[in-house]
């Protein structure tokens, strides 16, 4: 008998421990303060900081192309010659009209000079004189519509040769030698585009703006290559738009980049990552850590004992692929990281140090 009931508690005994699971195994992560910064990655095309479309102001025929296409171009360089004999003839001519008007002035002025005693001596009457003082004063005048005529003549002549108005990188010439160009015509001879320093134009969410502004154009903006590699060149906001897209809600960020090297060309899109805000004390969690239940943020941390327990959060922004998290959790604490799955409030875990992955370390 003591033996039959020796092998029924033996029997008891064994069928509880085969129906209590073993605990549960995850890794943990102790929650240290650390600092973070909260950025988005943005995508924006590059736009050159001042563009000068080079127009003939005067008509005539193409003689030279003075630039090499794709240099650097200097303010006030040549850069096209168009056929200046017409506007030297010009010019000569003007100056031939000067000349017989100041002639004729000179005429004039003797001719008054030598009534007006006459007049006083009642020799010639004053409508003699002042008919001579009219001619002096008209032709005056005459010189004066001269004088103006030339100028505008040299000033043609000048034109003949058109110069850059701004410095930068000059593209391909859009006319050759020989070809008939004026100052109405609707194409171009080249353009300028300075890119020493470039724009980079982004559409960032309004709701995000006020924040941005808080910071101010303090903060840097990093260009990131295709690659996700940053570019080695810094920007900053300009705030230059005023206006927010009413289909998406977006509002246009310029922002302004030194570009000595010039890998930025104009036209080129490429990804700004633009800082947010940056915090001092920030708790971060891997993304994986997190879970949903109801429509809430819950995170499962190992207490003393190693006990399991939930705990709902309220999250922040996706740093380097973590949440920041804003209430819920205390430095300190262990955060299951994985293994969550088969938890439940109170159950014993067995937990082990998480191991950051590879990629994530890297990044």
């Amino acid at each position: 008998m003591a033996c039959l009931l020796a092998m029924a508690l033996g029997g008891c005994k064994q069928a509880q421990q085969e129906a209590m699971p073993d605990p549960a195994r995850v890794s943990v992560l102790t929650l240290s303060p650390a600092a973070a910064t909260a950025s988005d990655e943005l995508p924006g095309r590059v736009a050159a900081l001042r563009t000068a479309e080079i127009r003939a102001q005067v008509g005539g025929i193409v003689q030279r192309r003075l630039f090499e296409q794709g240099a650097e171009i200097a303010a006030g360089q040549p850069l096209f010659q168009i056929n200046p004999a017409p506007f030297k003839a010009d010019v000569d001519m003007a100056a031939a009209a000067l000349q017989r008007g100041q002639a004729a002035w000179r005429r004039a002025q003797a001719q008054a000079a030598r009534l007006e005693p006459l007049m006083h001596a009642e020799a010639v009457s004053r409508q003699d004189y002042e008919d001579a003082v009219s001619q002096r004063d008209q032709a005056a005048a005459d010189v004066a519509q001269a004088e103006a005529n030339l100028a505008r003549r040299r000033l043609d002549l000048r034109f003949a040769r058109v110069d850059a108005p701004i410095a930068g990188r000059i593209d391909q010439a859009l006319v050759s030698e020989g070809a008939l160009v004026g100052a109405a015509d609707a194409t171009p001879l080249a353009r300028i585009q300075q890119i020493d320093q470039v724009y980079v134009d982004v559409l960032q969410p309004a709701s995000a703006l006020e924040a941005l502004r808080a910071a101010g154009t303090r903060q840097t903006v990093t260009l990131l290559r295709p690659d996700g590699k940053p570019y080695p060149a810094t920007g900053r906001i300009l705030f230059s738009a005023i206006n927010v897209d009413p289909n998406t809600g977006d509002v246009l960020l310029r922002i302004q980049v030194d570009n000595a090297k010039r890998l930025l060309l104009p036209g080129m899109f490429v990804r700004a990552r633009v800082v947010k805000s940056h915090y001092p004390d920030a708790l971060l969690v891997p993304q994986q850590a997190v879970k949903r239940a109801d429509g809430r943020a819950m995170v499962w941390t190992v207490e003393e004992g190693d006990v399991a327990r939930p705990h709902v959060v309220q999250l922040g922004e996706v740093i380097d692929h973590r949440y920041r998290i804003r209430s819920g959790l205390r430095a300190g604490q262990r955060v299951v990281v994985e293994g969550a799955e088969r938890l439940t409030d109170g159950a014993k875990v067995v937990a082990q140090s998480w191991q950051i992955p590879t990629a994530d370390a890297e990044h």
